[in-house]
């Protein structure tokens, strides 16, 4: 059996794992598919766990290193399962230098959460980003992939508050 026909079996009979395989197929498993396939798996599971990795990087025939590494350079990836919310504040230099650091700190305390992490209930996930790619409105912080421009402290915990009770 040659590279071309390798196929690497399904994790289990979970039919979201048919969704990832047709991804990589229509790239013919080429490695540059790599990135639209994490896509693919983490909008099916929600997250990236072990499991998926070893099947991407498998089915790809790319060193699970560079999946790894890929998973963990961009932000809108997840290793974790995320909360029904999540909080993304932009910690680039212009929005740092705005302010965002203490929208952080604020978010934190109030919630008692680090980022990175989620609320025991599952409500909130609170992330960091190094820039968001709006240094124009900051600070800025993303709430449900919402922009929330030239954001205050008391904005911020008045917006997750909102959204987490609606």
């Amino acid at each position: 059996m040659g590279l071309a026909t390798f196929k690497v079996p399904l994790p289990s009979e979970d039919k979201r794992w048919r969704l990832i395989e047709a991804t990589m197929r229509r790239h013919g498993y080429q490695p540059d598919a790599l990135i639209e396939t994490l896509h693919t798996a983490q909008q099916s599971f929600g997250y990236l766990d072990q499991q998926a990795l070893h099947f991407v990087a498998r089915s790809l025939r790319v060193p699970l290193s560079k999946v790894y590494g890929v998973a963990t350079f961009y932000h809108f990836f997840s290793l974790k399962p995320q909360g029904k919310h999540t909080c993304v504040v932009c910690l680039g230099t212009a929005c740092y230098i705005k302010g965002s650091q203490t929208i952080l700190d604020a978010v934190r305390e109030a919630y008692d959460l680090e980022p990175g992490h989620t609320t025991p209930d599952n409500e909130l996930s609170l992330l960091t980003a190094r820039c968001v790619g709006s240094c124009s409105l900051a600070p800025v912080a993303m709430l449900d992939d919402v922009a929330l421009p030239n954001l205050s402290v008391e904005e911020a915990l008045d917006k997750v508050q909102e959204i987490i009770t609606s």
